[in-house]
Parts: C-alpha cells; sequence; structure tokens
C-alpha cells in the first residue's frame, strides 16, 4: 500500500508511529521518496533523539537496520490530548477545597518541572528560555525570546491549551508558575491573550 509522501521529518515520524519498526527499504516502499533521502531524514531525526534504530542481522555481511520511535518521539507524535486534557482540568477546577486544588496544582507544576527541566541547556536566563523556546517548539508550541530592551522576552505566539485557557484563566497562572520554576527567575505575565492582545508575553519580575 502506497501512503502520501511524507514533505517534512515530522511526516516521517507519523509514519513510524503507524507502522511500527521498518527499515529504510520498507519506509520508502511506502512513499514516492528514495532509500537516499529517506536516510537522510532519519539521521536527522536520530540526532534529535526522535527515533532509535537496531541492528537486523540476515546471514553474513553488514547488518541491516529497523527504525522505531523513542519515547520523545512517541510524545512528540502522540501529543493530542486536548480531550483528555481538558477533562483532567475541569476535574481538577471541581475540587472544592481550596487548599487540596492548590496541592493537586503544586504537584503537576513540580511533575512537568522534572520533566522538562532535565531537558534545558544553558545557565543565565536568557540561555535556558531560548532553549525552553527551542524545547516548545519541538512539541509544535510556537515560543520564540526577545531582548532587544534589555529583559529577555518569552513570546507565546500560540496558545498551548487554547480550550483550557478560554474557560479558565487559571491556566495562565499554572504556566506562569512552571516557566519561573524551570528558569528559576520569577516572570509576570506582561501580555495575555486573554485580555484582547494576539499573544502572550512573560519577563522576569
Amino acid at each position: 500500500m502506497t501512503t502520501a509522501t511524507p514533505t517534512s521529518d515530522s511526516a516521517l515520524l507519523q509514519l513510524l508511529r503507524t507502522t511500527g519498526p521498518a527499515g529504510v527499504a520498507e519506509i520508502a516502499g511506502h512513499v514516492d521518496v528514495t532509500p537516499t533521502a529517506v536516510r537522510q531524514r532519519l539521521g536527522r531525526l536520530l540526532a534529535q533523539g526522535f527515533v532509535e534504530r537496531e541492528p537486523v542481522r540476515h546471514g553474513r555481511g553488514r547488518p541491516r537496520h529497523r527504525y522505531r520511535l523513542t519515547n520523545k518521539g512517541l510524545r512528540l507524535t502522540g501529543s493530542n490530548f486536548a480531550d483528555l486534557a481538558l477533562v483532567l482540568w475541569r476535574s481538577i477546577s471541581s475540587v472544592e477545597d481550596f487548599e487540596v486544588r492548590r496541592s493537586i496544582l503544586r504537584r503537576v507544576v513540580r511533575t512537568l518541572v522534572d520533566s522538562y527541566g532535565r531537558q534545558l541547556e544553558g545557565h543565565t536566563v536568557t540561555e535556558r528560555m531560548r532553549s525552553l523556546a527551542e524545547l516548545l517548539e519541538q512539541r509544535r508550541v510556537p515560543f520564540s525570546v526577545d531582548q532587544s530592551n534589555g529583559l529577555p522576552v518569552l513570546t507565546a505566539h500560540a496558545c498551548p491549551y487554547p480550550e483550557l485557557a478560554d474557560k479558565d484563566r487559571t491556566i495562565c497562572a499554572l504556566e506562569k508558575a512552571l516557566f519561573s520554576e524551570l528558569l528559576g527567575r520569577n516572570l509576570s505575565l506582561a501580555l495575555c491573550r486573554l485580555d484582547g492582545g494576539s499573544l502572550c508575553q512573560f519577563q522576569p519580575s
């Protein structure tokens, strides 16, 4: 069976997600792309940690390789959990006891900090902010960093959780707390889309 030509690395990741582990020839057989082009894309994905390979021996000679998604690749390709996130958020928000609700949110932030924190690089706030922006870009959430006016500004060009934010802006406070923890510096939400702007901006207090 022939599928649509993967015109990007993300499309190739989606292909591996649906087909499972596959070799270069198998992947090329699914799409209208040469084995050389497939190897080039797989090389980039290997370097980025989205794909891993395992040798498969067939008699003598050099072993062939099969490629599979890593946990990082699975998280990237399986990130469409908006409905589940919305239900979970509503469940947390419905907890009447304020202290219990705050404790749950703190745990959520702590878990996210532990997950994201290991992947951030840099020592200064600006360096870590740029590393965070790159990490979010990998998750298809467009962020950028600007330091033209002295202090670095982290800009969200699209809301990571638009449905949640539209219904409960507490998610904005959680995001600000998360970024502050990751960067080791208190941030303020200088601009917010919910206040009529076209984007959200975080900057050191």
